[in-house]
């Protein structure tokens, strides 16, 4: 079939609820995909973030293989080796003490909400406990998640939500002082806000929300889904600044393709929340899933692909400020290592449709914002390659404007 016909296909059976590019991908190899066609397209998106290992890995290939030939499930009625490994690996890393395994990452974000009010349940015995959430954010499409996402058009055709949220400004600690009552269970937020522009937290609004969460025995809920597994050069943005959280969520690159997700907490909030029948998931947690997670951990250390985000990151951002400074088009550049967003004085649509079609993948955070979230494993040649075309849309596009 031609890509068209796939396409037209694709449009008579799916639900529509994306705006897809019209491009039809068959194939991945190390920082590339490829069409149907056979063009090849460098990957910039890495998946929103997931495929931290890049594509067509053999060694993790290998171990998914080697693990459905053992066991793909069982239900969390028993214990498997690879959750117990996986769960080990987590804590060990994040310095956390305990784990849940999720699908997903919104997953995630409904079993750290639950966490949250089942803590202030049982100090008080109420249900009418809030949660402090941020403009702007991004959790997720459930309705729990999608209840603390921060940007009213995501919502509102769903209200309402499960209620009881407030929400306040990143990096603005007034504002989140302001929104503190005495129902105040959670604060929550994205270490680094995605899907919102590309807003990394600032070392000082971190610590004011840790200490007002001291203070007043508030739970700290970090997002790390996108921001982390490495991507700002930490295994997780947190902990460039040495401020655990209470509650953290991960996905996205915790199973680098395979869709698993988790939520950690400290033993405080682990002896004192969800209990045996507060929670539960089918797949979550699965010997499949648990198997890709360790080997992502173990390749992670073998490749070195923190020192490597921490390297490219580091030339990323230098080349990206030489292209801010050179084209008038760009008001900046934001970001930490391999999260970084462009955002520009006009809609980014024309340039990320011009660089898919001279082979390079780009996504929006916004509509004026161009958001970088290559594979890990990303390479100098590769970025420069990147810097490339997109100075190449963003000369084509003016040209194109003046006519």
């Amino acid at each position: 079939m031609s890509m068209k016909a796939y396409i037209d296909e694709a449009e008579s059976v799916l639900l529509h609820t994306y705006n897809r590019y019209p491009v039809v991908l068959d194939k991945g190899d190390g920082v590339y995909l490829y069409d149907i066609d056979g063009k090849r397209y460098l990957d910039f998106a890495s998946g929103i973030g997931v495929f931290a290992l890049g594509y067509h890995n053999q060694e993790y290939n290998d171990a998914l293989k080697a693990q459905i030939d053992k066991l793909l499930h069982t239900s969390n009625y028993y214990y498997n080796v690879p959750a117990i490994e996986a769960a080990k690996k987590l804590k060990e890393i994040s310095g956390m003490d305990r784990v849940f395994f999720t699908n997903s990452g919104a997953e995630a974000v409904e079993g750290a909400i639950k966490a949250a009010r089942k803590y202030a349940y049982l100090k008080d015995g109420k249900t009418d406990h809030e949660i402090i959430a941020m403009n702007h954010s991004f959790h997720g499409r459930t309705m729990g998640a999608l209840s603390v996402t921060g940007t009213p058009k995501y919502r509102e055709a769903f209200e309402p939500g499960i209620g009881n949220i407030r929400f306040a400004d990143l990096n603005d600690l007034e504002s989140v002082l302001c929104r503190i009552t005495d129902k105040t269970c959670a604060v929550l937020f994205e270490t680094v806000q995605g899907e919102g522009g590309i807003h990394p937290v600032s070392e000082e609004f971190l610590r004011g929300v840790k200490a007002l969460c001291e203070e007043r025995d508030i739970l700290l809920i970090l997002d790390e889904i996108q921001c982390g597994m490495g991507r700002t050069g930490e295994y997780f943005a947190w902990q460039r600044y040495g401020i655990k959280p209470d509650i953290m969520v991960s996905a996205k690159a915790l199973g680098c393709g395979v869709p698993v997700g988790a939520f950690l907490m400290n033993e405080k909030v682990g002896a004192h929340s969800l209990a045996a029948g507060d929670h539960g998931t089918t797949y979550g947690g699965n010997p499949f899933a648990c198997a890709a997670i360790c080997k992502v951990f173990e390749l992670y250390e073998k490749n070195g692909v923190l020192e490597n985000v921490n390297r490219v990151g580091t030339y990323l951002e230098r080349c990206l400020d030489r292209l801010a400074k050179t084209h008038e088009e760009i008001i900046e550049r934001r970001g930490k290592g391999l999260m970084q967003g462009l955002e520009f004085d006009r809609p980014a649509a024309p340039y990320i449709s011009a660089a898919l079609e001279k082979g390079l993948i780009l996504i929006n955070a916004g509509p004026n914002i161009i958001r970088l979230l290559p594979p890990l494993v990303i390479g100098e040649a590769e970025v420069d390659q990147m810097i490339g075309i997109l100075e190449e849309c963003i000369k084509q596009e003016r040209q194109t404007a003046k006519h």
